[in-house]
């Protein structure tokens, strides 16, 4: 599943849609999410994850990307959906966002990758007025995918949660 994903993300990436946006969802708690594809860098399996001591509940730990360190933040806690179960779909995220000075990776840990969808700015709505659990300030819309509601997170305020906290 996560190999077919990721071509699914190459794939995506190749691919040139001049007034469509691509978003790759995945689930947690049941619920469905969406991030903008081409900030993300790669998909990969839980595991290896090397806590860190005293650091918030919602940091999973660190893990080593090619010689890179990059923080886990496990999102079902951040987002305070429930208890963070651990199994074989469980995958972590890894996301890029390129600034002026500097890129940002994060891994976000997920329950599990489901598909990789087109949309036009038409089809994105705002987001509603009320806060559910999910932190408002990440919320970049919301749209409908074969009957489906999707929330859509801003990548880049994910990337930088730390100063929003």
């Amino acid at each position: 599943m996560i190999q077919q994903t990721a071509a699914m993300v190459d794939q995506a990436n190749d691919e040139d849609f001049e007034d469509q946006q691509q978003y790759l969802t995945f689930l947690m708690q049941g619920e469905e999410y969406g991030v903008d594809i081409l900030n993300v860098q790669e998909i990969r399996g839980w595991g290896n994850v090397a806590p860190i001591p005293n650091a918030p509940k919602h940091v999973s730990g660190v893990i080593n990307l090619r010689g890179a360190i990059v923080p886990v933040i496990d999102l079902r806690l951040l987002f305070e959906l429930g208890d963070a179960n651990y199994d074989e779909n469980t995958v972590v995220i890894v996301l890029k966002v390129a600034t002026e000075n500097v890129n940002r990776i994060m891994g976000i840990v997920v329950d599990a990758v489901s598909d990789v969808f087109s949309l036009t700015l038409a089809d994105k709505r705002p987001p509603p007025n009320v806060n559910q659990g999910v932190s408002h300030s990440y919320i970049d819309g919301l749209t409908e995918v074969k009957g489906k509601m999707v929330i859509l997170l801003d990548s880049e305020r994910l990337l930088y949660l730390e100063k929003n906290n």
